[in-house]
């Protein structure tokens, strides 16, 4: 099973538009591409879809145990002709020594490509060079990309890397395709015009540029052994789960809703911004996070939605809201300008802007009594990026940061999950399996009313 990750320097160093132009250069190839993303982020998987036409999955080593993450890479990719996974922040950058490129690279005996930000630098490459070979001794490094170098200094990057025997796999040169960024990371894909134009022009970049043949010739690894977890459909009637799915609730990680369709699961998608229903026979919902606060307006004055999700969660429907679905709840949430709109009423309070990043990063929650996903002191990874803050932001779980930082969070009850704390099914299956439970319990009150 052939797989690469593009990884980097640091954030920001062009990661993305690489991977996302190599990916559109083999595309155009014709080969069959599996894209991933290592760590949490929502945001660059949209544009490796955009590009490959397909979903696009997270790979995270913090929230997954090795052989939860070898699975989900060999499930996902082995039809493919080749994996094409991105990296997150610099290469060896995580959390306890989990979460980072370097870590996935390692579990899944991976081959890494290194992106190098080469604006301002010379000679000083091979410092950056030799430096991330010399870091670790086992690094799996194969090779290097030389992000914004002037064609002048491509002779000086091939002799840097001959010097220390690893592999020159071109370059990129400054294109002048920008992608957008906001406060919480980059824009996303819908909205970028003339993103298919761009992402196709940078295709033609990686095809002059990039030593792609080279890159195809990298040996195979043999992949690794691994236990595949273990999933076993429910019994009972095949319950519907709602799940928000438009422009303000878009951070999504494809792999939940996977497993709760093999867990059994209907899955049917719904806009509060323009649906006034949920969809028929739901017996669950799933408020996605997002930018709430970008469409707050149209969100509001969708009154009949409103009345319809405040109405189903006070009936009990099992309601997972997380980070932007969590603020949709509230009595009332700002937009970006600090301007007040009517929520959905469940939580007694505001969803505010703040000027700084409220949480950013793992944590692991620990759940302080019995609830719908779990039962009191259950633990389980999770991840926080917010810049919004709530006057009640619950006091369901208290999260804990690895330094050793905790805190209050999240409404839980016996259907509910509210908070703003994102969940990745497979780190903990036991809340998937839970929630799905609760749907079903939900169901059979239903029919037994009807």
């Amino acid at each position: 099973m052939k797989r690469i990750i593009i990884a980097g320097t640091h954030s920001g160093c062009g990661k993305t538009t690489i991977t996302c132009a190599l990916i559109s250069a083999l595309k155009k190839r014709g080969l069959r591409i599996s894209a991933f993303k290592c760590g949490p982020d929502y945001i660059d998987p949209m544009f490796h879809r955009e590009v490959i036409g397909i979903p696009s999955y997270n790979l995270d080593s913090f929230f997954c145990n090795d052989d939860t993450l070898k699975y989900l890479l060999y499930e996902h990719g082995k039809e493919s002709g080749i994996s094409v996974i991105e990296g997150v922040m610099g290469y060896y950058d995580g959390t306890d020594g989990r979460g980072s490129a370097y870590s996935i690279s390692r579990i899944t005996d991976t081959p890494a490509v290194i992106v190098i930000d080469c604006k301002g630098m010379s000679d000083s490459i091979g410092a950056v060079i030799h430096g991330f070979l010399g870091y670790k001794h086992t690094n799996n490094i194969c090779g290097f990309i030389f992000n914004r170098l002037p064609e002048r200094l491509i002779p000086l990057a091939k002799r840097l890397c001959g010097d220390v025997r690893i592999r020159y796999y071109g370059c990129f040169p400054d294109s002048g395709i920008k992608i957008e960024s906001r406060h919480l990371g980059l824009v996303t894909s819908s909205e970028i015009a003339g993103l298919n134009e761009k992402l196709a022009k940078l295709g033609e970049i990686a095809e002059r540029y990039l030593e792609i043949d080279e890159l195809l010739k990298q040996p195979e690894p043999e992949f690794p052994q691994f236990t595949p977890p273990d999933i076993r459909k429910l019994t009972g009637k095949k319950p519907v789960v709602a799940v928000a799915r438009d422009k303000a609730f878009c951070f999504i990680y494809e792999d939940n809703f996977d497993l709760l369709v093999k867990l059994g699961c209907d899955i049917r998608y719904f806009s509060p911004m323009s649906d006034s229903r949920l969809p028929e026979d739901a017996d669950g919902l799933i408020l996605c996070g997002g930018y709430p606060e970008l469409h707050a307006k149209r969100l509001s004055e969708n009154t009949e939605m409103l009345s319809e999700i405040r109405r189903k969660i006070s009936a009990g429907m099992p309601t997972i809201a997380e980070c932007g679905g969590f603020m949709y709840l509230h009595d009332t949430f700002t937009d970006m300008d600090g301007t007040e709109f009517h929520g959905a009423g469940i939580i007694r309070g505001k969803a505010y802007r703040t000027e700084k990043l409220q949480r950013f990063g793992y944590i692991t929650l620990t759940s302080e009594t019995d609830s719908m996903l779990c039962t009191a002191g259950a633990k389980f990874p999770a991840h926080e990026f917010h810049y919004f803050d709530s006057t009640d932001p619950g006091s369901g779980m208290t999260a804990k940061k690895s330094d050793g930082r905790s805190w209050e969070c999240v409404h839980t009850s016996r259907s509910l999950y509210a908070g703003f704390p994102h969940l990745y099914f497979y780190s903990y299956t036991p809340v998937a399996e839970n929630f799905v439970k609760a749907c079903i319990g939900y169901r059979e009150k239903k029919n037994d009313k009807s």
